[in-house]
């Protein structure tokens, strides 16, 4: 299993080619930008899906451009579905950066949907409270966490949708998954599970006064 990362779009958002050694199908996580590295990279490559954690805008800028070029499908948790194409709940509407162009999903997801990438199993986690249908996807020993989990912190939930406690919920979940896990998150460096168990505040919200 190989993981590559781009950083792309305005913010900029980790997008991740996800690629399986035995068959070298790929996947495409996050494409929140048209990068010419990213589309480059895209284009070499035998992409078997188009995967994203949340319909936030800086996450799905570049996935009409990443299926002009693959037509690979795209999955999106059932619960972001409402703000894939919707301006205002995507956010797009209040960035100045025009509307996103408009995209089909392919399969909505729902938690612990299975699904392979050439031999490569894939898992869904629900993980809700970044937005509703925020979700995360467990491959081999990495952990593609989007915006609910990130290197010593969590994903905003002032926005539309958004619910602290519920994200509170998810990263807890997180944190009793068993053993390690490679964590590639939505934006900055990439960690493990045991690290941000022993460091990160928002695993013990109790203790650090985190719960409102």
């Amino acid at each position: 299993m190989q993981v590559q990362c781009f950083e792309v779009g305005p913010l900029p958002t980790n997008c991740y080619l996800l690629t399986d050694g035995e068959t070298n199908k790929s996947a495409v996580i996050d494409p929140g930008g048209n990068d010419a590295a990213l589309l480059e990279a895209v284009a070499r490559c035998d992409v078997a899906a188009i995967l994203l954690t949340h319909a936030h805008f800086d996450h799905i800028l570049g996935v009409a451009d990443v299926y002009r070029l693959t037509h690979a499908p795209i999955f999106l948790d059932a619960d972001d579905a409402p703000m894939a194409n919707d301006p205002r709940r995507n956010l797009s509407a209040f960035m100045h950066l025009g509307q996103v162009k408009p995209f089909t999903p392919a399969r909505l997801l729902h938690d612990g949907d299975t699904f392979s990438i050439g031999a490569l199993q894939v898992r869904v986690l629900h993980t809700p409270g970044h937005t509703p249908g925020g979700c995360c996807y467990l491959a081999g020993d990495a952990l593609f966490s989007g915006d609910t989990l990130m290197a010593g912190s969590v994903g905003r939930t002032d926005f539309p949708g958004g619910d602290y406690r519920a994200l509170m919920r998810s990263v807890q979940r997180l944190k009793a998954l068993p053993g390690d896990w490679h964590i590639y998150p939505g934006h900055g460096p990439d960690t493990t599970l045991e690290r941000e168990r022993r460091a990160n505040p928002y695993m013990e919200p109790e203790r650090y006064g985190l719960i409102p």
